[in-house]
């Protein structure tokens, strides 16, 4: 039996925007006369990924990077400059928001409006549209003037029309950010309903719990280029490598899982997570632990933070913090080269039970944005499991009291 064809393929694709220095110049490059453009300007270059029919695969990268711009090529509002799009399937987007709006048409007007831009029939859009207004929950403002919405109601009416009618792929870009949290927590439990049914999702988003927990891969821009694509925790470990790069950063390191980067001025050279009885791999709920480093400090630096941070083993962060943070500077350390010894004491490891991995930062300043010297992903893994007297479910051990009263 055949594999399925792709339901996405991008092949090849760059968008470029030209100045031919007059309109007339550019209408006759239409025509194929070789006229050199004055300023070229390319946004994306030889882009080329696949998606499989039920996929979910995040978009990363910073402002700039050329997201939007590639799912405008992917949907057909805009039109590569080289390479082509195959898509296979019918596709709802949410792109800009409000893209496709008018402001004097009610949120009634431009749901018809938008659903049949989406190749949806009248009789198609009958049927659904109590259940757009139903699941945007903006009462009486569906029929009230676009224009009188806020980027929140605008963002509601949005989604509710690209998803009423479940799509083969499904294209959200950042969208979401703008709605209120009980709003965000209806959208992506729709989502999960479509990737269970096998809808394809491309997703483009600055949240990278959102893309651990829904994406199956990840892709990331950086400058126009596919620079990187593998699962979500390769590709936003390189990523958050990739923005705390300074000018003297050496090469990125990522092997076996674990990503590794920074200046080297200042370097972790072991780490070990204790209990009472010394280094261990498996906590109890609640008991106590010593994340306890090594540095090395290679040159005298003014400014050093350590910190740490918990991830669970989908990548999704639990708990961080820093020296910065803490009010417990480093400057002591900073004076002179050599080694020290840095410990953070957690009296109690208040985690749900599950695996766990640690990853250690030294930068300047109160994030690793800045001067980033060493950042370790993956540095140390553990377990927690839960007290024999005091079974519970969840991620965290929250101190319960229980009162009854007559």
């Amino acid at each position: 039996m055949s594999a399925p064809l792709p339901v996405l393929e991008v092949q090849s694709i760059g968008k470029a925007y030209r100045d031919y220095g007059g309109e007339w110049r550019r209408v006759l490059s239409w025509f194929g006369l070789p006229l050199a453009p004055r300023e070229e300007h390319w946004t994306l270059q030889n882009i080329s990924f696949s998606i499989q029919p039920g996929e979910s695969v995040g978009i990363v990268g910073q402002n700039g990077a050329g997201k939007s711009t590639l799912l405008k090529l992917i949907t057909g509002t805009l039109r590569p400059s080289t390479g082509q799009v195959t898509v296979r399937g019918r596709i709802a987007a949410i792109l800009e928001l409000g893209m496709g709006f008018h402001p004097d048409l009610t949120g009634r007007q431009n749901a018809y409006h938008a659903a049949g831009l989406m190749g949806h029939s009248q009789e198609q859009i009958n049927a659904v549209i109590d259940d757009i207004e139903a699941f945007a929950e903006i009462g009486e403002y569906f029929d009230q003037p676009v224009r009188t919405y806020s980027s929140g109601m605008q963002m509601r009416v949005a989604f509710s029309v690209a998803s009423a009618i479940r799509p083969d792929i499904l294209i959200i870009d950042e969208a979401l950010s703008v709605g209120d949290a009980y709003f965000q927590h209806k959208c992506f439990q729709r989502i999960r309903e479509f990737k269970d049914q096998d809808t394809t999702l491309l997703f483009v988003s600055h949240d990278p719990a959102a893309v651990r927990t829904l994406c199956n891969r990840a892709i990331l821009l950086d400058h126009g280029h596919l620079i990187r694509l593998g699962s979500p925790d390769d590709v936003l470990d390189y990523y958050n490598a990739l923005i705390a790069h300074t000018e003297e950063m050496r090469e990125i390191e990522q092997a076996g899982g674990i990503t590794r980067s920074g200046s080297g001025a200042a370097r972790i050279v072991s780490a070990s997570i204790s209990g009472k009885d010394g280094p261990r791999a498996m906590f109890i709920s609640g008991e106590p632990a010593t994340i306890e480093t090594v540095l090395e400090l290679k040159q005298p630096l003014e400014d050093l933070t350590l910190g740490i941070l918990i991830r669970d083993r989908l990548g999704n962060e639990v708990f961080g913090t820093n020296s910065f943070n803490l009010g417990t500077p480093l400057h002591t350390l900073t004076g002179a080269a050599g080694e020290r010894r840095v410990a953070f004491e957690i009296p109690e490891l208040n985690l749900g039970p599950g695996s766990y991995s640690l990853t250690l930062a030294l930068h300047a300043s109160f994030d690793h944005t800045a001067g980033n010297y060493d950042w370790w992903d993956g540095a140390l893994a553990f377990e927690v499991v839960c007290p024999v007297d005091r079974p519970f479910i969840g991620v965290a051990a929250l101190p319960v009291h229980m009162h009854i009263t007559d």
